[in-house]
């Protein structure tokens, strides 16, 4: 019942940091307290306030908490989710795109939680550079789990016929007065999965790219446009992003996926024309994605910058 929405707090008492924390929740599924630290209070040493009002919101039953499966016991981190009143407050609001999913305490600590972690992980690198680098990357600039249609027969996500990404995120680049949007299709790799099915989901990333609606047009494209212009003003980067292993396990997985591209010759060159590669959580962590940290899956192995070096280091050390 949401009988939370009628608690002796209304939401328009709620403070600043609480009306901003549950879209963030809402949107990313799964957060550690730390997480929620960085993208939202990240001037502040101290977690005590956002705890506190984690703890408010908690208390009025819009947020709830697990504990993180990977730490030993006595050790472990409270990770937050919105409840259903909480996701039904949030949707009301209108501030984001609506989703399907409502977690519960059963699937934020079921086997997709470190999964769900290690996306908002990723997004929140990209934040942490881009304050560092005076580009434009917020809590709220990727969304996970975004479907996209890539074929006309069938009729579910289950029949081949869909590509979800783990991830949409959208980094506005600055240098001077010149502004640049970079839209990235972000798929995360725990190294749980064989090298052959990453290469699948690169096929179908391909495939979106060509794909034009059988019945109805693209309507900033016109008639057999492709689907992708009704959303994106150019077609997204794909970006593999390694994590969860030792470094010389994730170069082998990536000598490994390149191995198999480039053993196609169409789908190689399908991945060079939208610049498909494949990096580390933390090569990305620790150089930032302006630096080469990404190793190309079609043409050429040296490894390339993802988004363009700032005007001067200078920036870099800000």
């Amino acid at each position: 019942m949401p009988t939370a929405l009628t608690t002796e707090r209304p939401s328009t008492t709620r403070t600043r940091l609480a009306r901003r924390l549950l879209p963030v929740l809402y949107t990313h599924r799964l957060a550690s307290t730390r997480q929620l630290h960085e993208l939202l209070t990240p001037h502040t040493r101290s977690t005590v306030y956002l705890r506190r009002v984690l703890g408010e919101l908690r208390r009025d039953g819009l947020v709830d908490a697990v504990a993180h499966r990977a730490t030993w016991p006595g050790q472990s981190q409270s990770l937050w989710f919105t409840t259903p009143a909480g996701c039904e407050l949030v949707e009301a609001g209108g501030e984001v795109q609506p989703r399907a999913w409502n977690m519960s305490s059963q699937t934020a600590g079921g086997m997709l939680q470190e999964h769900m972690l290690t996306v908002v992980e990723t997004g929140l690198v990209f934040t942490r550079w881009a304050r560092r680098l005076g580009h434009e990357c917020g809590p709220l600039s990727w969304e996970p789990e975004v479907a996209h249609r890539i074929r006309d027969r069938g009729r579910g996500p289950r029949d081949g016929s869909v590509l979800i990404a783990d991830a949409v995120l959208h980094y506005t680049h600055t240098r001077g007065d010149e502004r640049t949007l970079h839209t990235l299709f972000l798929e995360i790799d725990r190294c749980t999965e064989p090298v052959a099915t990453l290469r699948e989901k690169l096929r179908h990333y391909a495939a979106y790219r060509t794909y034009s609606p059988a019945h109805g047009t693209a309507p900033s494209g016109g008639p057999g446009a492709e689907a992708w212009r009704e959303r994106y003003a150019t077609f997204p980067q794909p970006l593999i992003v390694l994590s969860d292993a030792p470094e010389r396990t994730l170069a082998r997985r990536t000598a490994d996926l390149r191995a198999l591209v480039q053993a196609q010759p169409r789908l190689a060159h399908a991945l060079e024309a939208i610049g498909a590669g494949v990096t580390t959580l933390t090569a990305l962590t620790d150089h930032g994605p302006c630096a080469p940290v990404l190793t190309p899956l079609g043409a050429g192995e040296a490894p390339v910058a993802l988004l363009p070096e700032p005007d001067t280091k200078e920036a870099i050390r800000r």
